[in-house]
Formats: structure tokens, sequence, C-alpha cells
């Protein structure tokens, strides 16, 4: 269990407790750290990853095993059904209560992603949903297909009419994907990037996927993807639609 920083209860103290952010690619240790970093100082966990928000996804994303959510406070996993969609804008406003609430413990709150819209979207406090002309600047010139997959990359809901390019730009627009954000991160917030050779990587994330087709991911893909539909937006990404491509 986390052992608080501090046993007083003002909210002074609250407010000196950082926020520890860590990030880095996939495979390349974050969780062990933050782990470490938790046990450590007495910390709890928030998950900044776009599907592990969502309930039975558990070998594809690789979550936290049961063991380590006993050692450590886990937040941000099993929050919605896949079928339901989860965007950056409500991570965002998830993460700042429990935020309060892990520091109102003691304890330290630590991020860990991941998802780069999920982090930045808390770190730098983006304004979701604002409106200005800086989103059709910066898509200016992209095409359909590079639109689908900047919505598919970020877990953005796509329009039923997905062959109309103003469409689509209208979903990132209104998922409040822009530059109204905080010059500068959090006051009190420590950011930790890990960084990893690309060999090292490659061997990680191969052993990863044959751990994970070990686990059962090819059953747990076939499950959600009749339950849920495989073009529902929580089956588009990560590894379950390259299950979807070889079945």
């Amino acid at each position: 269990m986390a052992t608080p920083v501090n046993s007083k209860s003002t909210n002074s103290v609250h407010k000196d407790v950082p926020l520890v952010v860590i990030v880095g690619p996939t495979a390349s240790g974050k969780s062990s750290i933050a782990m470490r970093v938790a046990e450590t100082y007495g910390g709890e966990i928030i998950a900044a990853d776009s599907r592990t928000v969502y309930k039975g996804m558990d070998i594809g994303t690789a979550k936290p095993s049961v063991q380590d959510r006993k050692r450590v406070p886990h937040w941000g996993l099993d929050l919605v059904e896949p079928g339901e969609v989860f965007t950056a804008a409500d991570f965002k406003r998830y993460t700042y209560e429990k935020i309060a609430e892990i520091r109102a413990r003691g304890h330290v709150p630590i991020l860990v992603g991941g998802t780069g819209l999920y982090v930045d979207g808390v770190v730098f406090d983006y304004q979701f949903g604002a409106k200005n002309e800086h989103v059709r600047a910066k898509f200016a010139d992209a095409s359909l297909e590079e639109l689908k997959s900047y919505c598919y990359s970020n877990n953005i809901k796509l329009p039923e009419n997905i062959m109309n390019r103003r469409y689509v730009l209208r979903a990132i627009e209104q998922h409040g994907v822009n530059d109204n954000r905080g010059k500068y991160p959090l006051p009190n917030t420590i950011i930790v990037g890990i960084t990893t050779s690309s060999e090292e990587l490659r061997t990680r994330i191969t052993q990863r996927a044959e751990q994970l087709f070990e686990m059962g991911m090819v059953e747990e893909a076939k499950i959600l993807g009749e339950k849920y539909g495989w073009d529902s937006e929580a089956m588009t990404g990560n590894i379950y639609k390259l299950v979807h491509h070889f079945l």
C-alpha cells in the first residue's frame, strides 16, 4: 500500500505534492518505473491510455496485473464499455478529479502514458472544444485518409459519413484538438521521459506480442468483436485491429 508523503491535511500541503508524469514509447518500461516510484514515494498511478479505459480489453491493452493493482492503486482503467465514446476531454476531467483526490490523501499522483493527447491535455491544460481557426489551418492540406488516420490514432469518433472530408474535419474540431493549450506544463509537475534504443524496443515489443497471444489475445478479440462489432471505436486501434485482419 502507498504511504502518504505527509500526514497533514491542509490544502497548502495537498497542492505542494507534485504531479509526476512518466512518458515513453510502448515497451519502454514506463509501468515498471511508475511502480517503483509509487512504492518508494507513496504514489497512486493514473493510466493515460485511450484503450485501457475500456472494460474487457485486458490482454490486448496489457493492463496492470491484479497483483500490481493490489500493490499500488491504479486509476484510469475500465471506465466505459467498448461501445461507448470516451474522449480526451473526458479523460482530462476525470484525471483532474483523481489528482485532487490523490493529493487529498497525501499521496503522489503519477500519470503514466501512453496516449499523447491524453497526457498533453492534462499537463498543458488543453481547452477542449474551444472554437478557433487553428484546427482548420493545421489540417488544411490533409487528405481524407490522413484525417481518418488522425481520428483513429487519437480516439476521435468518426461521423456516420466517413467519406465526407468536411464531416471528418468537423469531428476533429468538435473533439477539441487545437492549439488552445497552455504554453507551459502545470505548476509543480515533474516530467520523466523514458528513452530506449530502437533495437531494444523492437525486441521488447516482439516479446510482449508473443506473451499477449499466449495469454489468449485472439480469444479476447473475438469476444469483443462479436459483442461490440469490429467497427466499434474501441476496436479500431491497438492490436485488436491486427487480429481482425487475420481472422
